[in-house]
């Protein structure tokens, strides 16, 4: 958690305005979050905090490349990853969090670690699906042995095709149907 105070911005001695805030989000960082779905990446992340006397508004960018296990072939990949958020910050008695785009910080607070939001930023930022991109080509850059091995597991073109094509109808249902038919 040593590594997570990188990401501390010290607003109390902040005049009131903007202030911009970079920040390297690297294989550590993500280390620092248990179960996390990325272990290597490279990000980039800016944050732009517009202080004013009530309340803080911090707009949270994040750009940048992180490694991921294809769904399809178990592959690790580079994903480019790009995302954005917007959170405001207010003060009052106790500390809690009131949304996901607000967050009320005590009134002696005098600064905020955006780690857990950054972090949850990259997170958001992934594709539901994670699938090597195509080449060039137009092909799928996924390992060509696992891609044959999964091949070999496809059903065959005639099971495809019955399960297409409407079901049989059960003959009792047929008898059913013509007491409607003679209205």
């Amino acid at each position: 958690m040593k590594h997570l105070m990188k990401y501390e911005i010290p607003f109390k001695g902040l005049k009131e305005g903007r202030h911009g805030f970079d920040f390297q989000i690297d294989n550590k960082f993500f280390e620092q979050f248990e179960n996390s779905e990325v272990q290597v990446g490279q990000v980039d992340a800016i944050v732009t905090l517009t202080k004013q006397s009530t309340m803080l508004i911090l707009d949270m960018t994040v750009r940048g490349n992180v490694e991921l296990m294809c769904d399809r072939c178990l592959d690790n990949y580079m994903q480019s990853i790009e995302n954005e958020s917007r959170l405001i910050v207010k003060f009052g008695v106790e500390t809690e969090e009131l949304s996901d785009e607000i967050v009320v910080l005590e009134q002696d607070d005098h600064q905020l670690n955006v780690a857990q939001y950054l972090y949850e930023l990259v997170i958001l930022g992934l594709p539901i699906k994670h699938v090597h991109p195509e080449n060039e080509k137009g092909e799928s850059a996924c390992d060509p042995e696992m891609v044959k091995k999964l091949n070999m597991y496809l059903l065959d073109d005639e099971v495809d095709n019955k399960v297409d094509n409407e079901p049989e109808i059960d003959e009792r249902w047929s008898e059913l149907k013509k007491l409607l038919d003679n209205k």
